[in-house]
């Protein structure tokens, strides 16, 4: 977005908050999920740096499970004020996080910049998931102009 005052998402839009697939469940993140997000991405740090789009990101870095509970508690507010929307990925057991899907206003003049990862151990998600959410924005977010890089 151009107009930092601009709404991110327009005023009568209602944020989904849930995408389910056999593979996995997506649910707005908060700190409800700290300790099993946390075991999520401090396992997988090089998988996450090497999915499309998290190269320039900065992160995942080192940070305390305290320092984790309040970046989730950002995206929370983040979620709540419709600044952006961060979803947790779920295995279908609804209880473990095995990753995220972040949708966030783009600097570059589209609607929506949008990253996810997986774990490791679920790397064979990473497209499934990318499919999914794509095909999800497209029939139920308010946007025209997304980036969501490609997975092969």
């Amino acid at each position: 977005m151009t107009d930092t005052d601009a709404p991110f998402v327009p005023p009568g839009f209602v944020p989904p908050v849930a995408l389910d697939r056999p593979d996995f469940r997506l649910r707005p993140l908060g700190p409800e999920h700290n300790a099993s997000d946390y075991a999520a991405w401090t396992s997988s740090v090089d998988h996450i740096r090497s999915t499309p789009g998290w190269a320039s990101e900065g992160w995942p870095h080192d940070m305390s499970l305290e320092d984790n509970r309040g970046d989730l508690e950002r995206h929370a507010a983040d979620f709540a004020a419709r600044r952006g929307f961060t979803y947790t990925v779920l295995a279908p057991d609804a209880e473990t996080v095995i990753g995220c899907v972040y949708i966030y206003p783009d600097k570059l003049g589209r609607d929506a910049r949008i990253l996810s990862w997986v774990r490791a151990a679920d790397a064979a998600l990473d497209r499934p998931l990318w499919e999914a959410v794509s095909s999800w924005i497209a029939s139920e977010w308010p946007f025209e102009r997304v980036a969501y890089d490609t997975r092969a």
